[in-house]
């Protein structure tokens, strides 16, 4: 049996300490299920009676969830605590690269993304295609071969 240490994450070039994967996954599974949920980061906090930049930090992995808390999160969120592990890897792969739809998921998790969906909906229907359209645009200047499989 391979013994880890419990706190093994990564040490970025500068030196920071890095979160565990497992951590980082927690994390953005918290914010995932909250945001499906419909539920903003201070109505989550004062239902499990924390501050919400606790959760915040909760959700970035700079702070560790504890089992409780965990609980109480899965509660307020009403799924099973083990929908937070869902998609975990195990065996040694937890280092491997988020997917892009991971990428994805965290992004409209994230406050940024969760403001930019809401600004989109409030736009009319035509308005919005008209923005997808140039987003795609500036896309492909950014990264043309990237954006030849979307056209």
């Amino acid at each position: 049996m391979k013994i880890l240490d419990r706190f093994q994450s990564g040490v970025a070039p500068n030196g920071e300490v890095r979160p565990h994967p497992a951590d980082r996954h927690v994390g953005t599974q918290i914010a995932t299920l909250r945001v499906q949920s419909d539920v903003s980061q201070a109505q989550l906090a004062r239902a499990i009676r924390i501050s919400f930049q606790q959760l915040q930090k909760y959700e970035s992995a700079r702070n560790r969830v504890s089992a409780s808390t965990l609980y109480e999160i899965a509660r307020s969120l009403d799924v099973p605590v083990s929908r937070f592990f869902d998609g975990l890897p195990g065996n040694g792969e937890a280092t491997a690269p988020l997917l892009p739809v991971d990428e994805r998921l965290e992004f409209i998790a994230s406050a940024e993304g969760r403001r930019l969906i809401e600004r989109l909906l409030r736009l009319p229907p035509r308005v919005r295609n008209r923005v997808s359209s140039l987003l795609f645009e500036l896309g492909k200047e950014i990264d043309p071969v990237q954006c030849q499989d979307e056209d």
